[in-house]
This record gives structure tokens, C-alpha cells and sequence, in this order.
């Protein structure tokens, strides 16, 4: 029986007059590599924000992990374990690699202002670990040789591994990366594969946006596919890619 992490039903969002989101329900298995589909405008963007924390649903329920995090603030999904990386890179362009990484390590330390200010013993061996764990996750996304360059000198690449490794640092159960492989050549897109693989082989549940069909047909293990906002095919790539509502969503009636 499959070990469901985060379950979300009947979840709808509106802006004004426009309903984003309209009866969105979904269940993502641990250990899985669940990937969210469909047309631009479908509600991808915005039912990873309600996931996160950054909008705030109108009806529904949303657990992970046994947790109700309805309507809950971004810091507490973070805590909660939901990390995530933008459509749009959102890396602190003036910082290092390592800081950028740094900052995501935060989320799970205990020294407070009072210890950023006295400097204590504790602190200090805090501040030591969250510096060695970050190296060690440059290292693991594979760019640990940039470690001291600022985030905006870095090829677009790198700048993408650099969020993936900072999400990773809060010790997400799950990880949701919102069209990581956008403006990647072939080469990169492959590399950031075996990247994900990794990722899930080492524990971290996966759920993805991405335009790259190709690559969410061979990636994922279930796909759930948005039109104007409903959910109107999920399942295992070749159920999903064969669905005559999928087909026409992208191509037309006249395709289906």
C-alpha cells in the first residue's frame, strides 16, 4: 500500500473573478517523483503556491505528513519539510555560493540574535556546521568549486543547482522545484536528471513543474495534468501522455 506524504482535496483559488484553482485534489506517495503538467495558465504556479504557503487557498484541505498545513505561513511549511526553487531563479545575487546556501541552513539551527550578538561557544560550533553542510551540499549538486563566487557571476546552470542546494539545506522531506530544466541545453537538462535521481534516491520526495515533456515522461513515476485550473488526467506517463482530455489541452480538439 502506497505511503502517502502530502495529500491535498478540493483545494480552489480565486482572484477576483478568475478561479485559478477549482476542485485541485491530489496525493504525492514518499519516495515518489511526481510531476504536475499543462498549458501555460493552467494553475501550476499557483498550486505550488498554495503548497508553500505564498497564497492562501479559499476552500479546501492540505496535509503532509500527518500535518494540517491549510492556510498555513511559508516558514512553517518550511519547517514542516516543504523546500522549493522558483520558475524565476530567487538566489541573493550579491552573496556567495556558500552564503546563498548558508541562508537556507537557518531554517533548522537554534542560535538566536542573542547568540548572533555574544558570539558563544554554542554558537559558534553552530555557525561552523551550518558552513561545513552547506560546502558539503555545493559539492553534492555538483558545484562546490564555486563555493566562494558571487550568485550573480555564475552561469544560469550553476545558478540553478545553487537553488536546488539551498532548498536541500533545509532538510526538506519534500522537494518542489518549479521548472528547473527552463533554459537548459540537452546536455544540462540530462545532467540535472541524474541530479534528481539522486536527489530521490536519497530519500527526498520530488514533485515537479515542467514544460519539458520529454523529460517528465521518462522522470516521473505519476503525472497529474491542469487545465484552467482543474486537474483533468493523473497516473503512471504513458496513461497520462495517451489521455484524449491531455491531448487536447495541448493540441486541440481536433487532435483528441
Amino acid at each position: 500500500m502506497a505511503d502517502a506524504l502530502l495529500k491535498i482535496e478540493g483545494i480552489h483559488k480565486r482572484f477576483g473573478g478568475l478561479h485559478a484553482l477549482n476542485d485541485v485534489g491530489l496525493t504525492i506517495n514518499r519516495g515518489e517523483i511526481y510531476g504536475l503538467i499543462g498549458p501555460n495558465g493552467a494553475g501550476k504556479t499557483t498550486l505550488f503556491n498554495v503548497l508553500t504557503g505564498l497564497y492562501q487557498p479559499d476552500e479546501g484541505k492540505f496535509t503532509f505528513n500527518g500535518q494540517d498545513l491549510f492556510r498555513q505561513k511559508p516558514h512553517v511549511v518550511v519547517k514542516a519539510g516543504i523546500a522549493r526553487t522558483f520558475q524565476n531563479i530567487r538566489l541573493f545575487a550579491e552573496m556567495t555560493a556558500l552564503e546563498n546556501v548558508m541562508v537556507g541552513r537557518h531554517v533548522r539551527t537554534k542560535a538566536g540574535a542573542l547568540g548572533a550578538i555574544l558570539r558563544d561557544r554554542a554558537t559558534m560550533a553552530e555557525e561552523k556546521a551550518i558552513r561545513d553542510r552547506a560546502r558539503e551540499l555545493l559539492n553534492y549538486v555538483g558545484i562546490g568549486n564555486v563555493a566562494n563566487e558571487r550568485a550573480r557571476n555564475l552561469s544560469y546552470g550553476h545558478q540553478r543547482r545553487l537553488e536546488i542546494a539551498r532548498a536541500l539545506a533545509t532538510d526538506p522531506t519534500l522537494l518542489a522545484l518549479d521548472e528547473p530544466a527552463a533554459g537548459m541545453n540537452p546536455r544540462e537538462t540530462e545532467d540535472l536528471q541524474a541530479l534528481m535521481e539522486k536527489v530521490r534516491s536519497s530519500g527526498v520526495t520530488l514533485l515537479l513543474i515542467e514544460h519539458d515533456v520529454k523529460l517528465m515522461m521518462t522522470l516521473c513515476d505519476r503525472i497529474a495534468v491542469l487545465d484552467y485550473g482543474k486537474k483533468i488526467a493523473e497516473g503512471v506517463p504513458q496513461e497520462v501522455k495517451s489521455n484524449p482530455r491531455v491531448i487536447e489541452a495541448y493540441l486541440g480538439a481536433a487532435h483528441a
